[in-house]
């Protein structure tokens, strides 16, 4: 299964998420939107979001911190 989570340090619905996703014991790249200018393009282009969080589950795009959604994919 691939993970990544698309954040940034200051949001807190951010942290719910990856806190989440580690008490589910999945693995997942943290990639933070507001250091890493690829990734802000990558999460855009996926997404069509600026806002964070955006999670990708193999190639599923969840926007927000959507605990059933996440669940039904993980």
């Amino acid at each position: 299964m691939s993970v990544k989570v698309y954040s940034t340090p200051t949001c807190p619905w951010c942290s719910m998420a990856k806190k989440y996703l580690d008490s589910k014991n999945v693995r997942y790249e943290d990639l933070d939107v507001s250091m890493d200018r690829n990734a802000a393009t990558e999460m855009i282009s996926k997404s069509g979001q600026r806002g964070v969080p955006v999670i990708e589950i193999d190639g599923n795009i969840i926007v927000g911190f959507d605990k059933d959604r996440i669940d039904s994919l993980i």
